[in-house]
């Protein structure tokens, strides 16, 4: 909003759209967030050109397909293993033509990143998508910026390092918020409203939840993700680092950003102004919309997304948070408000819990009853300011150990 000091992610700075087609880089190229993006680009060649891609290595198939497909300049996996499966694969798909650029190891998507490119879309999973956002800062590009998990342990690094505009946000939530926040300057805003869908045990009491298995938090309602993601929409982690990320991204005090419960996922967050009128963007749940803006903004690309059918009746419900079977939206704003490396230690142990949770190693309540005791334990966090990425790292590293202690000591207390 234009009244506000060093803006992030700003709906009002104007953009040059004189450029023509842009460039840009996709990590995370065959996670959910990169695959839709590859469809959108595939489906407007004119608009955008991807010029190089980053993925974990995991699906070394589908990023060879995608970079034969664009004919992309590099390609980038994180582990090293794989790279002569990757050679081969693309050597199957080229022929005769000259292959991309390979690069391989944990820093490859943060080389790629810093590369010559209008846009990088960082659509990797986790807070190993920090370095990737620092880099494509640096180099001054625009950061379509999916990976929340680096804005929330690296906040003020993200901070110090953006230029007004330069982050546009690609989560449905914070792609709503950026484009209601079009309408009002600061002084106009009263507060955010984040909406969650509920997951897929909505209604449910925390005592209900004791037993829900692997497959029951994996079946989310109305949004296909990875499990990682498809998890923290089970607990709401994610709805509490969206609130984390709305205070960073839009300069808005935490007890002015609220989460209300909305099934339906047609409204993906409203902005409510002072003077009483509240904004609501919505379309039905796809990820197509926020994509485009991210990597589109200014303009919108036609057909996107899917829009409404008016003629069709539908009911749109909005319910109260329940903090006592969810208390990780609560949990979420004390590590925000504390600042320093709580965010980073957050992220980090509820990640390590997931992954027991997904291995079976620890029930579904375990998750944030082993995040919040890491919180407690965490103690005074490190300095905002001073903040460095060797205290993000020192931080997050005690954390997962920590995370791993107490969920393995949950376990076994369990079986006895």
């Amino acid at each position: 909003m234009s009244d506000r000091p060093s803006p992030l992610a700003d709906p009002h700075i104007a953009f040059d759209v004189s450029e023509g087609r842009r460039d840009i880089v996709v990590l995370g190229s065959t996670g959910s967030i990169g695959t839709q993006a590859i469809d959108l680009v595939l489906r407007n060649p004119d608009r955008f050109r991807v010029t190089a891609l980053a993925a974990s290595g995991g699906r070394v198939a589908l990023l060879a397909e995608q970079a034969h497909k664009l004919k992309v300049a590099a390609v980038a996996v994180a582990r090293e293993e794989v790279l002569p499966e990757l050679r081969d694969a693309l050597k199957a798909l080229y022929g005769s033509e000259p292959l991309p650029e390979l690069l391989a190891g944990p820093d490859a998507a943060t080389r790629l990143a810093a590369s010559p490119c209008h846009t990088v879309l960082n659509g990797i999973t986790g807070s190993i998508g920090l370095a990737p956002t620092l880099a494509a800062l640096e180099a001054g590009c625009t950061l379509a910026l999916a990976n929340k998990e680096s804005l929330i342990v690296g906040g003020p690094l993200v901070k110090a390092l953006a230029k007004p505009g330069q982050i546009i946000p690609v989560d449905s939530e914070h792609a709503a918020l950026f484009q209601a926040l079009a309408a009002g300057t600061r002084a106009d805003v009263r507060k955010l409203v984040v909406t969650a869908s509920g997951g897929p045990f909505r209604g449910r009491t925390r005592a209900q939840l004791a037993d829900v298995t692997r497959e029951d938090a994996l079946a989310h309602p109305t949004w296909a993700m990875g499990p990682v993601i498809t998890v923290n929409s089970a607990t709401l982690v994610n709805k509490g680092l969206e609130v984390i990320e709305a205070h960073l991204l839009y300069d808005i005090p935490f007890d002015r950003i609220e989460v209300v419960v909305h099934p339906q996922s047609y409204v993906h967050s409203m902005v409510e102004f002072t003077d009483g009128s509240t904004l609501a963007q919505a379309t039905p749940p796809d990820m197509g919309g926020p994509i485009a803006i991210g990597i589109g903004w200014p303009e919108r690309v036609p057909d996107a997304a899917p829009a409404f059918d008016w003629t069709k009746a539908s009911t749109w419900e909005f319910f109260p948070l329940d903090t006592e079977a969810f208390p990780s939206v609560g949990l979420a704003r004390h590590v925000g408000e504390l600042g320093g490396t709580a965010p980073a230690v957050f992220n980090a142990a509820n990640e390590e819990c997931v992954e027991a949770f997904l291995a079976g190693r620890l029930p579904f309540n375990g998750i944030m009853d082993t995040v919040t005791a890491v919180v407690s334990e965490h103690g005074v966090p490190g300095t905002g300011t001073s903040l460095t990425v060797p205290d993000v790292l020192e931080a997050e590293t005690w954390a997962r150990a920590r995370a791993r202690e107490l969920a393995a000591k949950a376990t076994a207390e369990a079986r006895a």
